[in-house]
């Protein structure tokens, strides 16, 4: 209900309740009429309190209540007075915080002096210990004035709270989580860039990452209120790489994501906390190499791979769930852009996790077919393509290419990013494997009349199309302004199609080493009206464009490769 709705509302009427004097009044009234009994089986007649109120009053006329009336100027005042007003109390200044940190630290000193003078006699520290809590519950008014962070940090303010993190008592750690959650929220640290990068650099001194895992270690989730500790501690995480990404890798480095995989493989029901783990780990590994090789190292590419068998048969039970899933799916694929995990993902025994997946046709074969993707893509996905060649992975990705299923519940992706997924992998498959491995593939496309061919001539239509609408649509707008970036143009045209495009013609220009495919190839071509010059247009600008800096032995190979192809074509 907003603003208007409540100043609007108008509570009912409730009769006034007689006297005791009015119901005797109505007793001798009811008597002198001393009415019928009812007739057997009818319920007594219902007498409503107005009617008794009336009665009592000798039948006289019930004059209407007033309801309070606001004019329509006087509702908009007070909507104008609810929407401005300004909490009441003192905004908080540097005088008032010094005062506050004072007594913060008064009470924590307070509070170790009574746990050392009374270790075993709870009742002797605790009420220092309430105090404890109430001043750093107080210490929250800090938030909404992130321009005094600087001067917490330099009144030692940050240090003593992350002492607290120790604190024997979880109930003060928590308290001082929930604290730290709320002063590193995204929205208030942007409030006030100074003051965001002094507490973070303060925190980063203090090495604040190890000291929460610390933390994380000893609480227990059996408990609301320390769960609810882990999970604004992961909140912090996140909050601190949302603003300064390079933090990543020292949060990782300080055990938070050895942590993470021991929570994800914990036997415990699925929980938010669960969910906000795998959360982090994609964080983690989306752009830090170095994380996503520590991963491997600390064999998370198992624990993934363990997780995500969950789902092989069984679809997940919640939304909440399903997101986990993705989440677990997309810390994979991540993973597997760093070489080193190619491997442990071969070893692990992912690709027949992955092929099992997409025969199972459940949510799952969305996140499958892209892992797919990214662990045979480029040179290092050779080992990778050759060994799905031999667990008879081809049985099932051509299904999915011959028809994109439609979409829905099971099937999250669109048609446009399954036929690319799709298609990379067999463009993937032919640019890595060798000898018999290729021959299988090879031999896939002359099969049943050459279906395979006239499906890839109909995609090479469907993203040639769609290409050129998209160049319409630029060429309209560097009319209106010509100062377009070349390579934003590019990327606007990869997205709007041409990288499918270009996958789909690369299988064309690597299939048509057979003569058999290559004459059905032109054949379609001149049925359609398309030409060879298009394909080889396509494949020039592909071929100029490779970028891969980490490896530009392999981009060279790799384009005069292309070129061969072209000319052979």
């Amino acid at each position: 209900m907003d603003v208007g709705e409540l100043l609007s509302f108008k509570p009912e009427q409730t009769p006034k309740r007689p006297s005791d004097l009015e119901r005797e009044h109505q007793d001798d009234d009811d008597d002198d009429r001393s009415p019928e009994p009812p007739a057997r089986g009818q319920p007594p007649k219902k007498v409503s309190r107005g009617e008794q109120n009336s009665s009592a009053r000798g039948n006289a006329p019930a004059l209407p209540t007033k309801e309070p009336q606001i004019t329509e100027e006087e509702r908009l005042n007070i909507l104008k007075f609810v929407e401005t007003e300004e909490p009441d109390g003192e905004v908080l200044d540097e005088g008032g915080l010094k005062k506050m940190l004072l007594l913060f630290e008064k009470r924590v000193l307070k509070n170790q002096e009574m746990r050392i003078k009374f270790p075993d006699q709870a009742e002797k520290f605790m009420e220092s210990e309430i105090e404890l809590n109430d001043a750093i519950q107080e210490l929250h008014a800090l938030a909404t004035v992130p321009d005094l962070y600087s001067l917490l940090v330099d009144l030692n303010g940050v240090a003593s709270l992350l002492e607290l993190l120790s604190h024997q008592n979880s109930d003060i750690s928590v308290a001082v989580v929930d604290l730290l959650q709320e002063l590193t929220d995204v929205d208030i640290l942007h409030e006030s860039l100074d003051g965001a990068e002094t507490l973070i650099e303060a925190l980063r001194k203090q090495q604040a990452a190890g000291l929460l895992v610390q933390n994380l270690e000893r609480l227990d989730e059996t408990v609301k209120e320390e769960a609810d500790g882990v999970h604004n501690t992961l909140a912090i995480f996140e909050n601190l790489i949302e603003v300064k990404s390079d933090i990543a890798r020292e949060v990782a480095e300080q055990g938070l994501m050895q942590w993470i995989l021991k929570r994800l493989r914990a036997k415990i029901p699925f929980d938010a906390n669960k969910l906000y783990c795998s959360e982090i780990l994609s964080i983690l590994v989306q752009d830090t190499n170095e994380n996503r090789i520590t991963l491997g190292n600390i064999d998370g590419i198992d624990v993934l791979l363990q997780q995500l068998a969950a789902y092989k048969r069984h679809d997940p039970s919640s939304a909440e769930e399903q997101e986990f899933m993705e989440n677990l799916f997309n810390s994979l694929c991540s993973a597997l852009m760093a070489k080193e995990n190619r491997e442990k993902f071969l070893k692990g025994e992912g690709l027949q996790l992955m092929n099992l997946m997409l025969r199972e046709k459940k949510l799952s074969r969305n996140g499958s077919l892209k892992v797919l993707d990214h662990a045979m893509a480029g040179p290092d996905g050779r080992d990778n393509c050759n060994k799905f060649v031999d667990i008879l992975g081809l049985r099932t990705i051509f299904p999915l290419f011959m028809k994109t299923p439609k979409r829905s519940k099971k099937r999250l992706l669109s048609t446009d990013e399954h036929e690319e997924h799709v298609v990379s992998i067999i463009a993937s498959m032919l640019r890595n494997c060798k000898g018999s491995q290729r021959q299988r593939l090879l031999s896939k496309f002359t099969e049943n009349e050459f279906e395979k061919v006239e499906r890839l001539m109909e995609l090479h239509r469907k993203y040639l199309d769609k290409v050129e609408a998209m160049d319409r649509e630029i060429d309209q707008h560097t009319n209106e302004d010509d100062e377009q970036d070349d390579d934003m143009v590019y990327v606007k045209r990869l997205s709007g199609g041409l990288f499918t495009l270009q996958l789909v013609d690369y299988v064309i220009l690597e299939i048509c080493c057979t003569d058999v495919v290559k004459q059905r190839v032109l054949k379609i071509l001149n049925l359609h009206n398309g030409s060879m010059k298009m394909i080889r247009n396509i494949m020039r600008e592909y071929a100029g464009n490779l970028g891969d800096a980490s490896d530009s032995d392999w981009r060279e190979q790799e384009q005069a490769h292309i070129l061969q192809l072209i000319d052979r074509f």
